[in-house]
């Protein structure tokens, strides 16, 4: 592919441009050297990072982290993981712009502890309120339509819906949902959890989603830097596709193979 035509296609998100349509979160990796490579050899979009896993004391929380974040060079996305009300969303969000610096959020509010699926019911009055506050809300939801629809009306320039629960590296779960959400929103939208190969990063990008953000897939494989690329391989394969206009299925055998020229020769006729 031209790079040229990769820059032309950059991920824009809140009016700011990225040239990486993949995000990779930093928790569960081996050893920091293992992120700091996986990181390198993806050059993701952003990394996440968790405020409540982390505390905001770099003392208490260990200094190499912090520092190992500053030496990545790569925007960081704090997120609210762990937070099961709207107000303990909203006051992390607030500690977290102020130890990274950033406006930006992945807002997750969660609903459920054993699948940790977002709070739907809770999700949009947390969104609507940190929008106001000034964040660049990147929320973590379900792949319901009307749920992302409201996120949108009340100023979210993006959602993220899942693909399967967090950690579980099925895979898309329910394509039908998925793709008809991106169907009906004209917004960027990133899967995000559940993807657990990078034929699964592929294929919801082939769906037209315009990136993905994960994490286990890569801490937890074997080799998480190979992973790392793999990963953003096919991130970039699946939007190429998708840019390139895939053939229509059909339901019968098409030769591909041209006959025009070709004798004829029938079955009874000696060669």
């Amino acid at each position: 592919m031209n790079p040229s035509s990769v820059v032309d296609d950059a991920l824009v998100l809140y009016g700011q441009t990225f040239q990486s349509r993949l995000l990779l979160g930093t928790a569960r990796y081996p050893s920091p050297a293992t992120l700091k490579a996986a990181v390198q050899r993806a050059r993701p979009a952003m990394v996440t990072a968790s405020l409540r896993r982390q505390g905001s004391n770099p003392a208490e929380s260990g200094h190499s982290f912090w520092e190992l974040l500053r030496e990545l060079a790569v925007p960081v996305l704090p997120n609210t993981a762990g937070c099961h009300s709207v107000q303990e969303a909203i006051t992390t969000s607030h500690m977290a712009r102020e130890v990274f610096n950033t406006p930006w959020i992945k807002l997750e509010l969660i609903g459920d502890d054993y699948t940790l699926q977002p709070d739907t019911l809770n999700l949009v009055q947390a969104a609507e309120q940190l929008i106001r506050d000034g964040f660049y809300v990147l929320p973590y939801c379900t792949e319901d339509l009307v749920l992302c629809q409201r996120l949108v009306d009340v100023g979210c320039q993006a959602v993220m819906p899942w693909a399967a629960p967090i950690g579980t590296g099925r895979g898309p779960v329910n394509p039908y949902a998925l793709q008809l959400l991106r169907q009906r929103l004209n917004v960027p939208m990133l899967v995000d959890a559940g993807l657990g190969l990078p034929s699964h990063a592929c294929q919801v990008m082939e769906w037209g989603y315009d990136g993905v953000l994960l994490n286990t897939a890569v801490a937890l494989a074997q080799d998480p830097v190979a992973m790392a690329g793999a990963f953003a391989d096919a991130v970039q394969a699946g939007r190429s596709a998708r840019r390139a206009g895939a053939m229509q299925a059909q339901d019968t055998a098409q030769p591909s193979t041209p006959v025009l020229g070709t004798p004829f020769w029938h079955h009874d006729q000696p060669a």
